[in-house]
C-alpha cells in the first residue's frame, strides 16, 4: 500500500494539530524571521534590491487574521509551507522562493521557539519580583513581630516574622537571577545554522540576529540545531520556582487554620462551604498550590520527552512539545500573579503570633548559651540541664518553674550550684531578647532584618531595571525590522 504523504491518520493526529498550534504561538515570530532574512540577504547581495522589494511587499500583503482563520490544506506540511505558497501567489514562484535561500526550517524553527521563549522567561520575572515586593512590604511592617520558627514541623525557637519572610523573599530573587541567566542563554539567534552546517552564502547572522531583538547568535551551528539544554534549563529553573512556591503555600495554609490563626486571607479570596455556613476555605492559596504543582508536573513532562534523544535534529523537541512549554509558563504565571493578589490582600495576627512564643520553652537554646558564658561550663553540659529541667516541667511550663528546675537540678548534673541568678535566666528566657542577641548577619535582629530589607530593596531595583530594558529590547526591535522594509520598498 503506497499511499501518498500525508497519510491520513498521521495528518489527524500530527500535522493538523501543530498547524493550529504554530498559528496560535508562532505566527508573528515567523513573519519576522522571514523579514529580517530577507533584510539580510539583500544587505549581502545574495538577493537584488527589486527581488527583496517584492518579497518584502508580499509580505507585507499578508493578512494576519486570514492567516490566523486559514484551514491546513493536505498540500501543505506545516505553517511555514502554507505562507509559502501565500508569497508565492502574492510575488510569483521564482521570487518567493528566493527568500529561502541560506536558510532551512530547521534554523527556522528554534529562532521561533527561542522567540517566543524569551517573552515567557521575563512575564515569570516580572511575576517574581511583584511577589518579592508584596513579601518585602510585609517583612518592613514586621520587623519586630515576634513569631516560632519551626524545624520537624515543630515550633522551635523565636524568630520574627520579617526573618522568615525575607527567606522567602531571597529564594524568589534566586528563583529570578536563574531565569535573568536563563533569558541571556535562550536570546541567542541560531539563524543562518540553516539545516546543521550554516551554508556557503557570505550570510550576516548578527545582522538578523540584532534585528530580530537577540542579544547575540548562538555560535556552534551543530549546537543552534540539535542541543535542547534552553528548553530543560527553562524547565528546570521553572520547576525550582514552582516547588518554592509550593513549600510556602503549605505553610501559610497552615497558617490560615484556625489551629494556628496567623493569617486571614481577604473575603474576596476565600468561598464558603455550600452546607457549613462558619466556613472561609482558603480556596485561593490553594489554587495556587495546585497551579505551581501543575507547571512542576509540565516541566518534569519536558525534561522527560528530551530525555535520552539523540544530539541531532529530531522532533522530540520541537512541535508536540512546544504548546507543553508554553502551558509550563503560563500555569507558573498564574500560581505567581495569583500568590501575589492574595498577599497582598491578607492581614497578619500580629498577637496571635507573639503569644505563640510566649510563655514555651522555645527561647532554652538562650538560656543554654548563657548557662556557658555566665558559668563557664560546656555547652554539652549545658544542654544536658536545660533539657533535664524541662522535661521536668512539662505539662505545667512556665519560665519561673523552669528556672527553679533548673537551680535544683544543677548540683547533679554539673556538681555544684548556679551562680546565676534568676533574673539573668528569665532574662535568656524572653522571646524578645533572644531575637535582640542575634546580631549575626542573616540573623532576626532588628538591625539585622533592616539591613536585609534594604538589600533586598536594591535587588528588586536591580531586576526592574532588568525588566525594563528587556522589555523595551523586545518592543524595539519589530520597530527597526519595519523601518529597514519601509526603507527597501519606498525606494524606486
Amino acid at each position: 500500500m503506497n499511499e501518498k504523504f500525508p497519510a491520513p491518520i498521521y495528518d489527524e493526529t500530527v500535522l493538523a494539530v501543530n498547524f493550529e498550534d504554530a498559528k496560535k504561538y508562532f505566527l508573528d515570530s515567523l513573519l519576522e524571521i522571514h523579514s529580517a532574512h530577507t533584510l539580510m540577504l539583500c544587505r549581502q547581495r545574495i538577493l537584488r534590491r527589486r527581488e527583496a522589494k517584492a518579497c518584502l511587499e508580499a509580505l507585507a500583503r499578508l493578512d494576519r487574521d486570514t492567516l490566523v482563520e486559514a484551514k491546513r490544506e493536505r498540500s501543505c506540511e506545516d505553517l511555514f509551507f502554507h505562507i509559502e505558497q501565500c508569497l508565492q501567489r502574492e510575488c510569483g514562484c521564482d521570487t518567493a522562493g528566493k527568500m529561502h535561500t541560506a536558510r532551512s526550517r530547521n534554523d527556522i524553527d528554534v529562532t521561533m521557539y527561542r522567540m517566543v521563549l524569551r517573552r515567557e522567561i521575563l512575564k515569570l520575572v516580572v511575576a517574581l519580583v511583584d511577589a518579592s515586593r508584596v513579601l518585602l512590604e510585609c517583612a518592613s511592617d514586621n520587623v519586630a513581630t515576634l513569631m516560632p520558627a519551626y524545624t520537624h514541623t515543630q515550633p522551635a525557637q523565636p524568630t520574627t516574622l520579617a526573618h522568615y519572610l525575607l527567606a522567602a523573599v531571597e529564594f524568589l530573587e534566586r528563583d529570578a537571577a536563574r531565569l535573568r541567566a536563563l533569558f541571556d542563554r535562550v536570546n541567542r539567534s541560531p539563524l543562518g545554522a540553516c539545516a546543521i552546517t550554516t551554508t556557503g552564502f557570505p550570510i550576516d547572522r548578527e545582522y538578523t540576529a540584532r534585528l530580530l531583538g537577540f542579544d547575540g547568535v548562538q555560535l556552534n551551528s551543530y549546537g543552534a540545531i540539535a542541543a535542547v539544554d534552553y528548553l530543560t534549563e527553562s524547565a528546570a529553573a521553572v520547576a525550582v520556582a514552582m516547588i518554592n512556591l509550593g513549600r510556602l503555600v503549605q505553610d501559610l495554609l497552615l497558617w490560615c487554620s484556625d489551629e494556628f490563626g496567623f493569617l486571614r486571607l481577604d473575603d474576596a479570596f476565600v468561598q464558603v462551604s455550600s452546607i457549613m455556613p462558619q466556613k472561609r476555605n482558603p480556596v485561593a492559596l490553594e489554587h495556587t498550590r495546585v497551579l505551581a504543582s501543575k507547571a512542576l508536573g509540565q516541566a518534569q513532562a519536558v525534561l522527560t520527552c528530551a530525555h535520552n534523544t539523540p544530539f541531532g535534529d529530531t522532533v522530540d523537541a520541537e512541535d508536540d512539545l512546544q504548546p507543553l512549554i508554553r502551558s509550563m509558563f503560563d500555569d507558573g504565571l498564574r500560581a505567581l500573579r495569583l500568590f501575589e493578589g492574595v498577599m497582598s490582600a491578607s492581614e497578619v495576627d500580629k498577637e496571635r503570633l507573639r503569644r505563640s512564643v510566649s510563655d514555651k520553652p522555645l527561647t532554652v537554646t538562650e538560656l543554654a548559651d548563657t548557662l556557658v558564658r555566665k558559668e563557664g561550663i560546656s555547652f554539652l553540659q549545658a544542654h544536658q540541664l536545660v533539657s533535664q529541667a524541662v522535661e521536668e516541667v512539662a505539662g505545667a511550663y512556665t519560665h519561673q518553674r523552669l528556672v527553679a528546675a533548673l537551680k535544683r537540678l544543677a548540683p547533679q548534673v554539673i556538681e555544684r550550684r548556679l551562680k546565676i541568678s534568676d533574673r539573668e535566666c528569665l532574662k535568656a528566657l524572653d522571646p524578645r531578647h533572644f531575637v535582640d542577641v542575634r546580631t549575626v548577619e542573616g540573623g532576626p535582629a532588628p538591625r539585622q532584618m533592616q539591613a536585609a530589607i534594604a538589600r533586598s530593596r536594591k535587588v528588586m531595583a536591580s531586576n526592574q531595571a532588568w525588566v525594563k530594558r528587556k522589555q523595551q529590547l523586545l518592543q524595539n526591535y519589530p520597530k527597526r525590522i519595519r523601518q529597514a522594509v519601509v526603507a527597501i520598498i519606498a525606494t524606486p
